[in-house]
């Protein structure tokens, strides 16, 4: 009773004891326990949906949040150490994977099999809006998964299954975590090439329903439509107009996604800070020059 009592309420989702801290160290350093509370939990209630869910996701935040961002962010001269935290963010993205498609199983029997197999109408047909947050971490995790290594061929070959999930989960419920789902797709169309479904259009539509449904409180779809593709388009006006609204954004105005905002405009900072890592400038040509040059984005 206990344990199931522990288990619900984490279910619930509701505490902003993570989401809503000014402190990332402190959450970093913590979370890796509340991960491992997480799993013993599920070890005594394993057919719990809303403690899988819970695990599943928690895994997946603490992948991208710590692992994945943190490697994007190291010097060049330490690529060994970020490429052992892309396998490390990788491992926690596929368990992340793994606990939410055992979520989304244990409330709709036979879901997980029918997706293997790639009979995806068939598996999502049923699925309602109660689910469309299993649907989110399942694919969110999927798809973060293979951005840490593009190599894997299994994984690319897998993304179709992914993306059906994430497009289920849009049709069901657009809204979903104040637009979370469409800065998914501002990233996936803007960053995969167009032999693989990349479109700009694509992720500009994507990026105006994201500030429509956020209103303009989340710093992250500033970060992604900067990442994508004002880089793909070699745009420095563009990337360096977003990063500054990313910058804007005040995180007290959101009390529940305060962490993930000021985490967001922290990697805008390191990314205005090495705008030349990512753009072809002319020789001699500094930031300064080009901001005079271009001035700033509307």
């Amino acid at each position: 009773m206990a344990v199931n009592l522990i288990a619900d309420t984490l279910a619930a989702g509701e505490s902003t004891v993570f989401t809503g801290d000014d402190d990332p160290q402190l959450v970093a350093e913590a979370l890796p326990f509340a991960l491992k509370l997480y799993e013993s939990l599920v070890e005594k209630a394993p057919d719990n949906p809303g403690l899988l869910l819970a695990t599943g996701s928690a895994f997946t935040m603490y992948a991208n949040a710590f692992l994945q961002t943190e490697a994007d962010m190291l010097p060049p001269d330490q690529y060994e150490q970020r490429q052992v935290m892309y396998r490390r963010a990788k491992g926690l993205y596929l368990r992340g994977r793994g606990y939410t498609l055992r979520g989304l199983e244990a409330r709709q029997h036979g879901i997980t099999r029918l997706i293997q197999d790639g009979k995806l109408q068939e598996a999502l047909k049923p699925v309602s809006r109660q689910e469309v947050a299993y649907l989110y971490w399942a694919a969110a995790s999927w798809l973060a998964a293979y951005s840490t290594d593009t190599f894997d061929l299994e994984l690319m070959l897998s993304l179709p299954k992914a993306l059906a999930l994430m497009n289920r989960a849009l049709e069901l419920d657009e809204s979903f975590a104040a637009g979370s789902i469409h800065e998914f797709f501002v990233s996936y169309y803007g960053s995969m090439p167009a032999s693989m479904g990349g479109s700009d259009e694509k992720a500009r539509y994507h990026f105006q329903k994201t500030l429509e449904f956020s209103a303009g409180l989340r710093a992250s779809p500033y970060v992604a439509l900067a990442t994508s593709v004002s880089v793909r388009n070699q745009n420095v006006r563009e990337y360096r107009g977003l990063l500054e609204k990313a910058l804007a954004v005040d995180p007290s105005k959101s009390p529940q996604n305060k962490l993930a905002n000021i985490l967001s405009q922290k990697k805008a900072r390191w990314l205005l800070a090495h705008l030349e890592d990512f753009f072809l400038l002319e020789e001699g040509q500094s930031e300064a020059q080009e901001a005079a040059e271009g001035g700033k984005a509307p």
